[in-house]
């Protein structure tokens, strides 16, 4: 179902704050966990900030609570697998603490499959909802308490960029502000586009002005998040691009350093590269995940570039951006994957020499075009091969670094 976010939803939110705040005049914990990417951290820190306001004092400690919400993330399995377990371990909790409300919210949660098993399967869970639903928490919780029924809201949403959500930060010193949210990019493999949804830029004005704030607080380690950063300003009034937008914010006063993640290499422009180098404020640490030295596999991911103008690219970016610290993203048994297309991945190891590599083995997930590919690897094999990529990792970095 795809509803229109409006000014009204966001309104409408603070009656529910002002009933709940009054309710909890007995200071009530919360404790609120988090599984996956900083832009699920970020999303954390928005919900600390809601339940402050409602009046929540924060807690790590499941057992001390009285409001417990898992923030996951389904871009593996092993992420769900631990959400599972976590949450099947609250079923005792549920039992000796009965008014004790237990909610499940982030990535996994958008999936219809996965809703399902938590309806049948853990009781115990009184609240679900996805990644469009975090501005209505406290009209969420509203329900929970004074029906006294599990509510669910996974609803798709899209319209005006959830604007004015209290943030509760973990750190006085580094923050991260998403410039937008979602993806279109639709690779083959990843969930992110079904259960973040499409492509939806912030105003650069709200960025700014959040990013100002943060310097007059003392904050000198500021993260701009995106699904994919590059595509900033797709679907604006306003007419700006990413690299605009560094720039913006590159010239603002203060001591600080700007940082963001992550880049699509098909989007990455030399426009952008430019940008990095002639500025004084911006990181030099650029984050662009390969995932494949292979065109055939890259072309069965559907990532829309070859390994040619992904070279080219970073070529350009050593040759423009001193101390240049590069990283990158890697996938191991891709559905399609043979032993020699792999040597190809460890090829462009041995030419660009990264920094830093995330290696991961490939994880089916339900829904992406992928999960119907036929997998000829057994997972031995996948276990082998990422061996082989992490020593030759560690030798480029012993020797070159």
């Amino acid at each position: 179902m795809n509803l229109e976010i409006s000014k009204d939803d966001f309104k409408n939110q603070r009656k529910y704050i002002e009933f709940l705040s009054n309710l909890n005049n007995k200071k009530k914990i919360a404790c609120v966990k988090t599984l996956g990417c900083q832009q699920n951290v970020a999303d954390s820190e928005k919900i600390k900030g809601i339940l402050d306001k409602l009046g929540y004092v924060l807690s790590q400690d499941p057992e001390q609570a009285d409001l417990i919400i898992y923030n996951t993330c389904a871009v593996r399995e092993n992420a769900e697998d631990r959400v599972f377990g976590n949450t099947g371990a609250l079923k005792n909790l549920k039992k000796s603490k009965k008014d004790i409300i237990i909610g499940l919210c982030g990535c996994m949660t958008q999936q219809e499959h996965i809703v399902d098993k938590i309806k049948q399967s853990y009781p115990q869970v009184d609240l679900i909802l996805g990644t469009h639903s975090l501005h209505l928490l406290p009209e969420l919780l509203y329900r929970v308490i004074i029906n006294q029924k599990r509510v669910i809201d996974i609803n798709n949403r899209d319209g005006l960029f959830p604007e004015d959500i209290p943030v509760l930060r973990d750190s006085d010193k580094k923050a991260w502000v998403p410039i937008m949210s979602g993806c279109d990019n639709f690779c083959t493999y990843c969930i992110v586009p079904y259960v973040r949804g499409r492509e939806r830029s912030r105003a650069s004005r709200d960025i700014i002005n959040e990013i100002k704030d943060l310097i007059n607080l003392g904050y000198c380690e500021i993260t701009l998040l995106g699904q994919n950063v590059n595509s900033y300003g797709k679907g604006l009034e306003e007419k700006i691009n990413f690299s605009q937008l560094l720039k913006n914010i590159n010239n603002l006063p203060g001591d600080f350093e700007i940082s963001f993640m992550t880049s699509h290499p098909k989007d990455c422009s030399k426009e952008l590269i430019d940008t990095i180098a002639e500025s004084n404020k911006i990181s030099k640490h650029l984050h662009l995940p390969v995932q494949s030295g292979s065109n055939k596999i890259l072309k069965l991911m559907n990532r829309k570039y070859n390994i040619q103008e992904y070279k080219d690219l970073v070529d350009y970016a050593k040759s423009k951006i001193k101390n240049l610290i590069l990283s990158s993203d890697i996938i191991v048994g891709f559905p399609g994957e043979t032993y020699e297309d792999f040597l190809e991945t460890k090829e462009i190891i041995k030419y660009i020499k990264y920094d830093f590599l995330y290696s991961f083995i490939y994880s089916k997930r339900n829904g992406t075009i992928a999960a119907k590919m036929t997998d000829i690897v057994s997972e031995k094999e996948k276990h082998q091969w990422l061996s082989e990529l992490l020593k030759l990792q560690e030798e480029i970095k012993k020797n070159y670094k």
